[in-house]
């Protein structure tokens, strides 16, 4: 890389995710989020590691025996065109990607998704 390459930016992400959809990530290389179900409209990564880890111990556990956090890098380009939601506390941040721009999304993950933690 010479000294007049730039890196784009990115936004760190982090996405409570049960067994299943774990399991369609792995399938992709770590690369993409499965599509969303019909019941599932919206597509919501959070902008902290806490947040994901309660989502994941609290939520994911008791609904599927296991939670997983994990973590991944999206071009900040994209996400310039969606506003950050807080749903709660000051710290309960994330991001609401309609269905139908999942794949966008997933063209604009820089890197891996990565298993950073797992709970049961």
């Amino acid at each position: 890389m010479t000294t007049t390459d730039a890196v784009a930016p990115t936004i760190t992400l982090w996405r409570p995710a049960g067994p299943e959809e774990m399991e369609l990530v792995r399938r992709s290389g770590s690369t993409r989020w499965p599509p969303r179900l019909p019941d599932q409209p919206i597509f919501y990564p959070v902008l902290n590691e806490e947040y994901a880890t309660k989502i994941a111990r609290d939520w994911n556990v008791k609904a599927s025996g296991v939670g997983y956090v994990t973590r991944f890098e999206v071009a900040k380009s994209f996400l310039d065109d969606y506003d950050v939601q807080q749903v709660g506390g000051r710290t309960i941040l994330e991001y609401w990607i309609p269905a139908e721009d999942l794949e966008a999304l997933n063209d604009n993950i820089v890197g891996l998704i990565e298993e950073v933690a797992v709970f049961r």
